[in-house]
């Protein structure tokens, strides 16, 4: 035992211990979303002053074969390349750069892809190229050498679009997240779904760089063997500060927490109006996710919403948002970046320092929660809406769904929770109701119909239940079942049958 504890400890010198091959596999598991991944590799490309970036997705008939990112930066050499391809590789970053760790290009790649190719060209230098395939890679760090004649080919291939004398290409094969059978048009539902949450989350991430005149970012689809183009979307900037009329005259208003050790944090902090239907207000996350912090890197939104540990969400702060450029930390003292650039871990001081942040007229950061907590009630005061109170949902709903029903109507109490479960039933009948344990009863024989043909789970078919649950709610709050209420079931039933049994004979045609 010690007999004295030591604050420095003593060392007899150092051994190397370089990583070992799997390392590659550690790397490759840090939980990429595959929106968050693309978006690393474009801050790659906004860091080589690229204009221009394409987002490639090929396709080749029902199958897609690659994806691949092109942008008209300056390009790399041989050498910067490898730097560029190596785990961890030293490179001087501007302090403006949105690159910090030397990871995010192979980290982002090899967490969706099986093997990241990269060809790049400067105005000086021939085309170059090198590939990290995920199986060689962990064995080894064996990175390969592309053949020089099929890079200058891979240039020329985007010669124009976006490339004219530089540019970078990034090429991911055996893409996990692709649809393995493209067969009754699962490509192009994925597609369809994939590009529309791609270009949402990189024209929020990236709006402030999309907003300017000389940077445009296209999605584009096409198909390998024939040239056809599907599709050509341009990415637009999807500011959340966006409104066109403040929901209170006051703000925004810019608070300043003093930070020991940092210095001052500015909180340009603003009350959105309430009822808004604009993208740049609810096209993204839910009520609660949407409100409170978004902070910026060197204008990259690195967190869009939450509160971090400065106090709960809650539905009446729904109109709140703070934005907050991130002051130099170099040590990561007060604000430590994620390394995929999700979210931004706040000191305990930051929030200890929030409520009392002033204004320039001396006003406080925590009286600006109670103006975005009276604007968020006022307006259902003044418009004299009261809605009823209903039965929680419970289970069976999926949770998106319950948490927005929860945020928007108030819950009876001491009720039991209303849940959902398939089960046979006779084929005249699309539901039945046990008011007693509180459960909505779905034909078993229509789920496939209503699901699409995809596999059924707990939460499934959302869209049904959702309008169930608000069409049975008079069912479930009263003891007896009136006659007007038995017709509008009993007609909703018909309807129900009829258009499930609809999709039943779609399904057989198809």
């Amino acid at each position: 035992m010690v007999s004295q504890w030591q604050f420095d400890i003593p060392t007899a010198g150092s051994k190397r211990l370089p990583p070992d091959g799997r390392y590659m596999e550690a790397l490759s598991s840090q939980g990429y979303g595959f929106e968050a991944a693309i978006a690393d590799l474009i801050d790659n490309s906004i860091d080589a002053g690229a204009e221009n970036v394409l987002v490639h997705f090929l396709r080749d008939g029902d199958s897609l074969v690659s994806l691949v990112i092109v942008d008209d930066g300056k390009g790399m050499d041989e050498g910067e390349l490898d730097v560029a391809m190596t785990v961890g590789g030293r490179r001087g970053y501007d302090a403006k750069a949105l690159g910090m760790f030397g990871t995010g290009l192979k980290s982002a790649s090899l967490s969706h892809a099986e093997s990241v190719t990269v060809v790049s060209r400067t105005k000086r230098s021939r085309p170059v190229g090198r590939r990290w395939l995920m199986e060689r890679a962990k064995h080894g760090f064996e990175c390969d050498i592309i053949d020089p004649t099929y890079a200058q080919d891979f240039i020329d291939f985007y010669q124009g679009c976006p490339i004219a004398f530089q540019g970078t290409i990034v090429r991911w094969d055996g893409v996990r997240d692709f649809p393995q059978h493209g067969g009754g048009g699962q490509t192009d539902r994925y597609l369809h779904r994939t590009v529309n949450k791609l270009g949402l989350h990189l024209g929020l991430h990236l709006h402030r760089f999309l907003a300017r005149n000389d940077f445009h970012i296209t999605i584009s689809v096409q198909d390998v063997r024939t040239g056809i183009e599907y599709a050509n979307y341009g990415v637009v900037p999807l500011d959340p500060f966006a409104y066109p009329v403040s929901g209170d005259p006051d703000y925004p208003r810019t608070f300043s927490a003093d930070i020991p050790g940092l210095g001052p944090v500015l909180m340009e902090s603003h009350i959105w109006p309430p009822r808004s239907s604009l993208d740049e207000y609810k096209a993204f996350g839910t009520v609660l996710e949407r409100a409170g912090f978004y902070f910026y890197r060197n204008d990259r939104l690195v967190q869009a919403g939450g509160w971090n540990n400065y106090r709960q969400p809650e539905q009446h702060l729904a109109l709140a948002r703070v934005a907050v450029d991130l002051p130099d930390d170099p040590d990561g003292k007060v604000f430590r970046l994620t390394v995929k650039k999700d979210g931004v871990q706040a000191s305990p001081e930051f929030a200890d320092s929030l409520d009392t942040a002033p204004d320039a007229e001396e006003r406080v950061f925590a009286a600006y929660l109670v103006d975005a907590e009276r604007v968020y009630r006022e307006v259902r005061r003044h418009a004299g809406i009261a809605r009823k109170a209903a039965v929680p949902p419970g289970r069976g709903m999926d949770p998106q769904v319950r948490q927005v029903v929860e945020e928007e109507l108030p819950m009876l109490a001491h009720e039991g929770p209303l849940q959902f479960r398939w089960q046979k039933l006779p084929t005249d009948t699309f539901f039945e109701i046990d008011q007693e344990d509180k459960v909505l009863l779905l034909n078993q024989h229509y789920r496939a119909a209503l699901l699409g043909g995809r596999a059924g789970s707990l939460n499934d078919a959302p869209v049904v239940k959702a309008l169930m649950y608000l069409l049975m709610q008079d069912a479930f709050q009263r003891e007896r079942i009136g006659s007007r209420l038995k017709d509008n079931i009993e007609l909703w039933q018909s309807v129900l049958v009829a258009a499930a049994r609809a999709e039943l004979d779609r399904m057989a045609d198809s």
